[in-house]
């Protein structure tokens, strides 16, 4: 299997438990009658994620010569995601037990978050300037699939089979990421961070590199917030149409997340072809005419066909942005601290996503759909703009793998 194969079995199968607990999960235990305040405590559990960056740089740090610096980590990291799901079987009618369901997934999600750094400094070590944008297209993709996959068709098993064959299926595929891993040749390691003080410092220095604190704290909050806004106000301006949640859970969760795989996958070949800039202004240009397309949802009219061939639209226009936003993220991401680079640059993309949710939400309370979903638009154009000049200003770097960083000097051979 190539990199490019390990990668997408790799971060697919991270994002199967993931699309479980917050889609699958989620409708299993409304239909057990939990409580909507119940089910916001399980998707809590996310916010685990935006904050694996305080660990990332142990990961960097450690590692085993013999057997692969991250794969040593990888081998353990798939094994535990399969032992952490297969610890959800007892638990067959999981309404009733919430505590320790709740407490599986939290423990579930905290590595799968860890498996994420060390995928993503594979990722940073193996691709080229050139290939960044077909990896960052895979993984985006790969967490659609994931989630269609975890989210829906495990639903579906457990519909018709019951909770064990669910839990199961789900462990089985994940599996698959084991023996990915198990088959995998890691690039053996010559540079290492000596001191584990080090490595934490690369969560500060990675922003010293030129144009970086212009991308990360002008771009990506720009578009991030601003596609996020209106992203957020999607399912209760739904339910304010009068869709079921049933009906909700299916468009939103399964419907939508094939055009978003597709856009992912072309969105990543195509910055190859037309690089970063060019794939941000399509995805920012999709964005602008896709949130135009669900100013009718905005304004109180769902009717099913629109409705959903504008979601399709719109999720497909944000994977795009996103696709471009991870490509940069890579740019900025060292070989030697790759995992710390990239979780702490993504991590705050996704601090930015939840803001953008909050105050999509508390906006539209005080001034309506329409006027945040016109305010997203500005905010995206604004991202695209700022995003553009700062292409042009700072190139990506080519295909090189360094053992030191000539600013911060954070590695030795």
């Amino acid at each position: 299997m190539g990199r490019l194969g390990t990668l997408t079995a790799l971060y697919v199968t991270q994002y199967l438990g993931i699309g479980f607990i917050t889609v699958g999960l989620t409708a299993i235990l409304r239909d057990g009658g939990t409580s909507l305040d119940t089910l916001a405590l399980l998707q809590a559990v996310g916010l685990i994620w935006p904050v694996k960056f305080l660990w990332a740089p142990l990961l960097d740090r450690y590692g085993s010569r013999r057997r692969g610096h991250y794969r040593s980590w990888l081998l353990v990291l798939q094994a535990v995601l399969v032992l952490t799901l297969l610890a959800l079987l007892p638990f067959s009618r999981p309404a009733e037990q919430l505590g320790p369901v709740i407490a599986v997934c939290a423990v579930f999600v905290f590595f799968s978050a860890t498996q994420d750094i060390a995928v993503d400094a594979v990722a940073v070590r193996l691709l080229a300037a050139s290939e960044r944008g077909t990896g960052n297209g895979i993984q985006v993709a790969a967490s659609y699939l994931g989630n269609l996959l975890g989210g829906g068709a495990c639903v579906l098993v457990y519909d018709r089979f019951g909770w064990a064959a669910a839990v199961g299926l789900l462990a089985a595929l994940t599996a698959i990421g084991l023996l990915v891993v198990w088959r995998f040749r890691e690039p053996e390691r010559t540079d290492r961070i000596v001191r584990i003080g080090t490595a934490y410092r690369a969560l500060v220095s990675v922003f010293g590199q030129p144009g970086c604190r212009w991308w990360t704290f002008g771009v990506v909050p720009l578009v991030y917030v601003g596609a996020g806004m209106a992203y957020a106000l999607v399912t209760p301006a739904l339910v304010d149409a009068g869709w079921s949640l049933g009906r909700i859970g299916v468009v939103t969760g399964v419907v939508t997340s094939v055009p978003a795989i597709a856009a992912g996958l072309i969105a990543g070949l195509g910055i190859g072809r037309f690089g970063r800039a060019g794939v941000l202004v399509a995805g920012g240009v999709t964005l602008a005419l896709s949130t135009v397309a669900l100013m009718p949802l905005m304004n109180g009219r769902a009717p099913l066909g629109g409705t959903v061939a504008a979601l399709c639209f719109f999720l497909a226009a944000y994977t795009i942005a996103n696709v471009v936003l991870y490509t940069v993220n890579m740019d900025y991401s060292r070989p030697g601290s790759g995992g710390t680079d990239f979780t702490v640059l993504s991590s705050f993309g996704l601090v930015c996503s939840f803001v953008a949710a909050s105050l999509g939400l508390a906006a539209a309370d005080r001034f309506g759909y329409p006027a945040v979903a016109l305010a997203s638009l500005v905010l995206v154009a604004a991202g695209v703009v700022v995003g553009v000049t700062h292409q042009r200003r700072f190139p990506p770097s080519g295909p090189t793998i360094r053992v030191a960083h000539p600013q911060t000097d954070l590695l030795v051979r």
